[in-house]
């Protein structure tokens, strides 16, 4: 089956879904004075009560009509993406403001964009949440030593007075409460210079205060840390096993997190073969800010100063176990773990659009399985007149918004997900994930032996049109993911299939 027969049927199965939503809003749009506002009725937009951090067992469903799985795409070709983004309906996504960016002089409040973004996100039936940080201006200490992209964004600063930038939090969160944002990130990515210009005392004080002003604002909003980058958790895994005595594993751990970023920063990010090679890196500047900040998360969560831990991961698929054993072992039991930056960095990937669409589902999949309670993928698609117009992280869809494989297969996985129970899948040479609700299952597996299905079977590759099968009849799961649907449960599924 080709990449591109695929890829129409997960096109036709998307727009007829679009037809049905977008329908929806917009009847109720025709209500309100802005066509932006306007929610589909039947959509609940309450953020999933899927998991916590444990993981280990099936955890609760989420609203009627909620879905864990979202994605974060760039407003400016939003038109382009409009039809796609209404199979994540329910779905989460986020967006990031500065004070700075909001306020650029003192006194001077602009809201336009924020508000313009967070009535799209309500208007599209996803689950807004906003990253808060603090820029480089007149507000802050320090001279801004980056810029980012097209909007010229610069690291965060140190605010110069502490009850401005508390009463800027408060001003934030009490504005996008009203409008449906229930989440509040502070910071983002810290462990890079470019995102954070302070000090970890700096910024230890700014999460304490802007935590204190996010609850004083509005007692029932979550406060969610900083989300360190992909890459600082490879340093964090390779300490645990060095601690505890076990340099070749830390060694061989070390170089499977980073099988796709060796070589692409420079000597920033190099091979090891020895513990002594690992413990240089490790103890680099950059290596030591890494661990800093990762025990700062921590604390932030054992102290209750957050509320969520947040991750970000862009590594292969297989590095999900490692990242999210290490996670667990770093974050208190039932904070939950949300997910807001998943992707897969490849630079230079030489694989088919079918086997990044296999890749996308496993990823999203061993994700949730481990409980993870919002899985965001980032990007949409790739920026062809950006600075990275090579696509080292892989978009779900082309830039024209035509839908890859893999953008078919993680809507999939959202519709699955939508308002059921989450069920980690880890049984007699299976993984995968599956979902419960109203009786019937679907589950998102692969392994190591093909499976006999029951009757009343439905099988796919995922984002394609599942098709009825035979009792006996095999799905090849030792091949590749499979989408199968079910009567009953995940359980009763695998006892017949074992």
């Amino acid at each position: 089956m080709t990449g591109t027969a695929t890829m129409h049927r997960g096109r036709r199965r998307l727009l007829a879904l679009a037809a049905v939503v977008l329908g929806g809003a917009l009847t109720l749009s025709a209500c309100t004075s802005n066509g932006d506002d306007g929610t589909p009725p039947s959509i609940s937009k309450s953020p999933s009560t899927a998991s916590s951090a444990e993981g280990s067992s099936p955890t609760a469903g989420g609203a009627a009509g909620a879905t864990p799985v979202g994605a974060k795409w760039d407003w400016g070709r939003f038109d382009s993406y409009r039809s796609y983004l209404q199979s994540m309906v329910g779905g989460p996504t986020f967006y990031e403001l500065t004070w700075c960016g909001v306020e650029p002089s003192q006194g001077l409040l602009n809201w336009d964009a924020v508000d313009r973004v967070v009535k799209r996100i309500d208007g599209l039936g996803m689950t807004p949440m906003l990253k808060i940080r603090t820029g480089m201006c007149w507000a802050t200490q320090g001279t801004a030593q980056y810029q980012r992209g097209k909007a010229d964004k610069t690291e965060s600063g140190m605010p110069k007075s502490m009850d401005q930038y508390e009463a800027f939090v408060k001003a934030v969160v009490t504005r996008y409460s009203t409008m449906g944002v229930h989440e509040f990130a502070l910071e983002n990515e810290v462990n890079s210079p470019s995102y954070w210009g302070g000090t970890p005392a700096q910024l230890q004080e700014l999460m304490e205060a802007g935590s204190q002003a996010i609850r004083a604002a509005n007692s029932s909003a979550k406060v969610v840390d900083f989300g360190l980058a992909s890459t600082t958790y490879g340093y964090g895994i390779a300490e645990d096993l060095l601690k505890a005595g076990k340099p070749q594993e830390a060694v061989t751990a070390y170089n499977d997190y980073f099988q796709r970023r060796i070589g692409t920063r420079g000597d920033k990010i190099p091979r090891v073969t020895t513990a002594a090679q690992l413990q240089s890196v490790l103890g680099s500047e950059q290596g030591k800010r890494n661990l800093t900040y990762l025990a700062m998360a921590t604390s932030l969560a054992e102290k209750h100063v957050v509320d969520i831990r947040q991750i970000h991961f862009y590594e292969k698929w297989s590095s999900v176990p490692a990242l999210m054993d290490y996670v667990r072992q770093h974050t208190p039991s039932g904070t939950p773990i949300e997910a807001w930056e998943v992707g897969s960095f490849w630079k230079d990937g030489d694989g088919s659009a079918d086997e990044r669409g296999q890749e996308v589902t496993k990823t999203v999949a061993d994700l949730l399985a481990a409980g993870v309670t919002k899985v965001i993928w980032l990007p949409l698609t790739v920026d062809p007149t950006g600075r990275n117009s090579d696509e080292p992280r892989y978009g779900l869809l082309d830039p024209d918004g035509t839908v890859r494989p893999a953008g078919s297969a993680l809507s999939s996985v959202a519709s699955a997900a939508r308002g059921a129970t989450t069920v980690p899948v880890a049984s007699d040479g299976l993984s995968g994930v599956g979902f419960e609700r109203d009786g019937s299952s679907t589950l998102f597996v692969w392994g190591t032996r093909d499976v006999a299905l029951p009757a009343n079977a439905n099988l796919a590759t995922p984002g394609e049109t599942p098709t009825s099968v035979s009792k006996g009849d095999k799905a090849p799961t030792a091949n590749s993911v499979q989408e199968i649907h079910v009567k009953g449960t995940v359980s009763d599924f695998l006892k017949e299939a074992s």
